[in-house]
């Protein structure tokens, strides 16, 4: 079954930069979309990015309006691992951030699975 476990979270200036990491064990993460998504206080959780299991046009690539041009996703399948490279970080970043699997990034809430346990990020100065 397939595990995630984050990593990468903390506490970063307005303006500042951060990689969390996505890995993953007891499956192949080359079978799967992976999506980053977070919770921010006082709202629901919202999809931050996502990356297909192969990225072949824009389309396997998607990002939420406001992070979009700031973050991005990227994936190392020999590591096992996805990656979120966060910069021009703004106080409204700041939330729990996790990340999940599904078969492909047009999937719907319901079918994403393995969540991880999530890692904080907090922007402030």
């Amino acid at each position: 079954q397939l595990q995630l476990v984050e990593s990468g979270g903390g506490l970063v200036l307005p303006g500042g930069s951060l990689r969390l990491s996505c890995a993953a064990s007891g499956g192949a993460l080359d079978d799967f979309a992976i999506a980053w998504f977070r919770q921010v206080p006082g709202k629901f959780r919202e999809g931050v990015a996502c990356i297909n299991r192969h990225v072949r046009s824009d389309e396997d690539i998607r990002y939420f309006p406001s992070v979009s041009g700031r973050f991005t996703i990227s994936r190392d399948n020999a590591k096992n691992t996805v990656y979120l490279q966060m910069n021009s970080l703004w106080p409204e970043d700041t939330g729990a951030y996790d990340c999940a699997a599904t078969r492909d990034c047009s999937d719907s809430y319901d079918e994403f699975g393995s969540w991880g346990q999530g890692t904080r990020v907090t922007v402030s100065a």
